[in-house]
């Protein structure tokens, strides 16, 4: 039932992807003999190949929807749509990926440790103190005045870091003072 009442729209859309796969294998022939002729590389060969067929499949989405009838506003609408929450999704996850990356790096390659005093150089909020546990989002940092600062691992990355002393936090510990300061 469903097939007889859009048959029509059916083989318009077959005429269209065998066009537009019979245009996919000339251009692709084409690519390949211009890249045999000028000596270029198989592998950037496959890489335009493959960015021509990507470009034909998106334009048969963009096609096949005008063929059932499809208004050019209704999918304005679900374009933007789709791209405003995969720009928000992946700002999301970028933020998150991009610190917990920063902390496996800075797990095994990071030249400070817990305990170390050391100075990180940002022009804004310049911060000075010790490290007292590196996690998978952010390093806690104590600062002089017993104040505890987290900042994030990918900017431990971005920033010049100077170590001031090598295991500072045992010598407060000999000292017999404490990290926190009391407050009056």
């Amino acid at each position: 039932m469903f097939f007889q009442n859009y048959q029509q729209e059916f083989i318009y859309t077959g005429i269209v992807l065998i066009f537009l796969l019979v245009t996919r294998y000339f251009i692709n022939a084409l690519i390949g003999k211009i890249s045999r002729r000028n000596g270029i590389n198989v592998a950037r060969t496959q890489l335009m190949q493959r960015y021509v067929s990507v470009a034909l499949l998106m334009l048969a989405f963009l096609i096949i929807p005008f063929i059932f009838g499809t208004q050019a506003n209704d999918l304005v609408v679900l374009f933007s749509s789709v791209f405003a929450v995969i720009g928000i999704g992946l700002f999301a996850i970028w933020s998150i990926l991009s610190n917990i990356t920063s902390g496996i790096i800075m797990f095994l390659s990071f030249p400070y440790k817990v305990g170390d005093k050391i100075k990180i150089h940002d022009h804004d909020f310049p911060l000075e103190g010790i490290i007292e546990d590196i996690r998978a989002f952010q390093l806690h940092l104590r600062i002089e005045n017993g104040d505890l600062i987290t900042y994030p691992n990918n900017l431990m990355l971005q920033k010049p870091v100077t170590l001031i002393k090598k295991d500072a936090i045992y010598d407060v510990i000999d000292d017999s003072t404490d990290l926190i300061k009391a407050e009056k």
